[in-house]
């Protein structure tokens, strides 16, 4: 037994919803009794998450299991690659224990075993809001594990299950206790967030002074009552999600939608088993701007999925010019291990695969630089990041952290992270806006 506060080292990777995941663990030990190293050196262990998704996750998931059993040798993994434990001991014997998605408890028991502590939790030393990795002006809200699609490409639902939700009061809870510690803005996520309280038919639950169904509308609409950004990500195109759109005309939920459209080709969509992807999707952002013009959709693309002719390419090339999507990413298709869409025929040659991806992205590039032109002369609200000795980087509502773009205000050092504020666009490029602030 040791003394002092054992320290663990973490490596977080993957998606925010691993983010969270590696949250909730490091929650779990500070309130044991842990301390959290930043270094190799000073951890008497390690925890690696990682993630599995797709082969170059893969490949950087075993990086970082290599890098902390070199850098340190006391290594406990967990996370979406844990599924190939066999593959993980054949390479590194000597790793201590290996752990799966959403098994906080399991985590924190093997690291118990690895360095042992004298039962003695202080949780007036953890946060009410407990230990975050995100900065303390925004945070992600997971809420449900899980999927129930079958997507050809993904293994996501092999890897977490399928879905489970979170009881709505619990989530609500969550929310109002980042508030509570300064949170300004709440990144809601899940593997499929519009279908939110299916899995245990909308079950109600008390909260406050009501009842409330486990419900995605009903969800968005507590969410609206905290006062602060709430940011809708993963979302599909249900029709249901149509009722969320005037919350967002409200002012209630940003006028931010992610929808990972994947495609538009009906053909593509097919093969990868998309869910809705029969829907008319034009018809659906017109009617969305219709209610809420100011509402921004960001998505992401995948070119190259096997059958993909050059027809299917020049399909989704036409719909983005139409759509103007106001950010957009793309990936090449690549094979994962354990996916079905392997064994699919008439793969993708990778040259042309690297040609489309270019086009693609010169197209989205030119849609996005035309869509924030048109935010020159406007007066928005941005919450700030950053802060350095050449000015202060923010970010508008159309923007989520880290993957969007970014609002930059030359010169002014006096402000804080997570101030709210009004400003004025003065210019604008492919990405990114630059303000000033409003005399």
């Amino acid at each position: 037994m040791t003394l002092r506060a054992p320290k663990v080292g973490f490596v977080s990777l993957g998606c925010p919803k691993a983010l969270v995941d590696s949250e909730r663990i490091l929650t779990k030990l500070r309130a044991t009794g842990y301390d959290v190293s930043p270094s190799y050196d000073g951890a008497d262990v390690v925890v690696v998450n990682t993630c599995g998704f797709i082969d170059s996750a893969r490949e950087e998931s075993f990086g970082a299991i290599t890098e902390a059993m070199n850098e340190n040798g006391q290594v406990i993994v967990t996370g979406c690659l844990a599924g190939e434990a066999e593959t993980i001991r054949e390479l590194h014997p000597n790793i201590l224990a290996i752990t799966g998605p959403q098994q906080y408890e399991a985590v924190v028991g093997e690291v118990q075993r690895a360095v042992p502590i004298k039962a003695n939790p202080h949780l007036d030393l953890v946060p009410a809001e407990g230990v975050k990795l995100t900065p303390r002006h925004y945070s992600y809200l997971k809420i449900s594990e899980g999927c129930n699609h079958k997507c050809q490409f993904c293994i996501i639902p092999s890897i977490r299950g399928p879905l489970q939700s979170r009881p709505i009061h619990k989530v609500l809870r969550e929310a109002e206790r980042l508030v509570e510690a300064g949170c300004q803005e709440l990144l809601v996520i899940a593997q499929d967030t519009s279908a939110y309280g299916l899995d245990v038919k909308y079950k109600e639950e008390s909260w406050k002074d009501r009842t409330i169904a486990t419900r995605f509308y009903e969800l968005c609409e507590g969410l609206g009552e905290l006062g602060v950004w709430n940011r809708l990500h993963y979302v599909y195109p249900y029709p249901h999600v149509d009722e969320v759109i005037p919350l967002m005309a409200e002012g209630k939920i940003l006028p931010y939608l992610d929808v990972p459209f994947q495609h538009a080709s009906p053909s593509v969509l097919k093969n990868m088993r998309r869910p809705a992807f029969q829907a008319k999707t034009l018809e659906r952002l017109e009617a969305w701007r219709n209610i809420c013009p100011d509402i921004a959709v960001r998505s992401t693309f995948i070119v190259g999925f096997p059958g993909e002719t050059d027809e299917d390419f020049e399909i989704l090339l036409e719909w983005l010019e139409e759509a103007q999507l106001n950010r957009v990413g793309c990936f090449q298709y690549e094979n994962v291990e354990g996916a079905r869409s392997n064994s699919l025929p008439d793969h993708v040659p990778a040259e042309l695969k690297e040609e489309r991806w270019h086009r693609f992205m010169k197209k989205a590039q030119q849609v996005s630089s035309n869509v924030l032109s048109k935010k020159v002369g406007r007066d928005i609200e941005i919450v700030i990041d950053e802060v350095d000795e050449e000015g202060a980087i923010g970010r508008s509502v159309w923007d989520a952290p880290e993957i969007d773009g970014c609002v930059f205000l030359n010169g002014e050092t006096e402000l804080r992270p997570g101030d709210r504020l009004s400003v004025h666009v003065t210019h604008s490029d492919e990405y990114d806006l630059w303000a000033e602030l409003r005399s």
